[in-house]
Parts: C-alpha cells; structure tokens; sequence
C-alpha cells in the first residue's frame, strides 16, 4: 500500500450535531439582582455577592415573569454561557448572522481540517412546499433521501481528495481548504447571555403556541435545541417564563 494512502486518514460521515456547555456563571438570581437595583440601589449588594448556588428563591418566580412579559431585558444579561459547537460550516454561518454573542471558530488556515462530513439523515426533511415567507418542508420520496445521501458522501470523497493532494504537493492549508465543501464540519465556541440566547431561540427553533413563528433550516434548529436544554436546566425559572410568554425575547 502506498505511503500517502496509509497517511490518509478516514472520511467519516455523519448526521448529528455536538454541543457542550464548557462553562457558566448563569442563575436566575441574577436576573433578580439586577433588576432590583433600580429600586433598592446598594441594598442589593449583598445579594449579589452571595453564592450562586442559592439560586433564586421561589417567591422571584413573579418577578421574572413580570420582567419577561413586560420586556424589561437587561437584567436577564447579567450572566454568561459558553458552549462548544461542532456543526457543518453552513450552518457556522447562520449562527453569525445573529450578532449577540462571542464566536471562535478552528481555522483552516492553521491546522489541517478533519475529513468529517455532514449527511442528512433519512428523517431529514428534503422537499419545500409553499413560497418564501409562507412554505413548509415535507418528507422526501425514497428516492430523493437515496440521492441525497450518495451524491453528498461522493462530492464530499472527491473534494477531500482534491485538498489532501493540494497540501501533499506543498500548497498552503488557506489556500488548498478552497475546495472543501459547505458541509465540513467545523468547531468553534459561543459565549452568550441569556437575553442574547433567547432572541436566538425565538429564530431559530419552531415551537407551538409562539406569538411569532419562525422556520429554521433543520440543522441549525439541532443546534439550537441543544443550547436550549442546556440553558433550561442553568435558569429554571427564567425560562419557564421566556416560555410562558410566548418565546419572545424580552
């Protein structure tokens, strides 16, 4: 066998997104401190300085609730998130359309990008029905799902192919990486607060009972659901009421 066949690594193909939390300082009593400095000044201090593994005591249900339904948004971003993120590049993308977080993303002008592909999986939606501002998407035939799946793993092979010959014949990584395709997956970290993350939910997922819908592209929307879970287990009470009210961002 060849030496550069021996090198190559293996292309591996997947369906699934990955996000973790790294780290956080988010409680929903800092909502509550913040908010009742406006009133109370320095006799909030002390409440502030507390552990935050009190959390919130019960009774600052209400006022969350008042804060949320009321839109009064800043004292629910006076907490921070981190999650890592591993996701094809297109869907890197949409995540920087929303210019509320911090993003870091690994770099293919640095290192060598792992040959790890995006394909949908046989649930994945495949066919748009309606016009733009008023369309759904809808299961593809057997057919569809098939050809999906084979012309993506085979331009996926081709183009990784090209980019490995590239960099063994000395052509620079910013410059050899021009080949790659959309659905290479990419890393990267998001640090966000809690108001920035629920305007990003309230885009990017679809939920029943919203007061506005919204229809992300599926992929983004895994990853979405991921940081949602996450979050929901960080602020209880928060969000409970970004729920309660509609999925609006205060």
């Amino acid at each position: 066998m060849p030496e550069d066949d021996v090198n190559t690594p293996e292309i591996e193909f997947r369906s699934d997104v990955t996000v973790e939390l790294v780290r956080s300082s988010a409680h929903d009593s800092d909502v509550l401190f913040a908010a009742r400095v406006s009133t109370m000044g320095e006799l909030t201090l002390e409440s502030a300085q507390a552990t935050a593994e009190e959390g919130a005591a019960p009774k600052g249900a209400g006022l969350i609730n008042y804060l949320m339904r009321d839109r009064h948004g800043s004292p629910f971003e006076h907490n921070s998130m981190t999650f890592y993120v591993q996701a094809p590049i297109f869907v890197f993308r949409e995540f920087m359309r929303h210019r509320m977080a911090s993003y870091n993303e690994e770099s293919g002008r640095y290192r060598e990008l792992n040959p790890v592909f995006y394909v949908p999986a046989p649930t994945r939606n495949l066919v748009q029905v309606g016009k733009p501002g008023a369309y759904d998407f809808v299961p593809g035939t057997e057919e569809q799902s098939a050809l999906v799946e084979r012309t993506t793993r085979e331009a996926s092979t081709r183009a990784y192919e090209s980019y490995r010959e590239m960099l063994a014949a000395g052509v620079a990584r910013e410059v050899a990486r021009i080949v790659l395709p959309l659905n290479i997956y990419s890393s990267m970290y998001v640090t966000v607060n809690a108001r920035s993350l629920m305007n990003f939910l309230s885009l990017r997922t679809k939920r029943e009972g919203t007061h506005f819908p919204s229809f992300p592209q599926r992929e983004i929307e895994m990853c979405a659901e991921k940081m949602e879970d996450l979050w929901a287990e960080l602020m209880p009470l928060t969000y409970a009421a970004f729920g309660t009210n509609g999925r609006v961002a205060p």
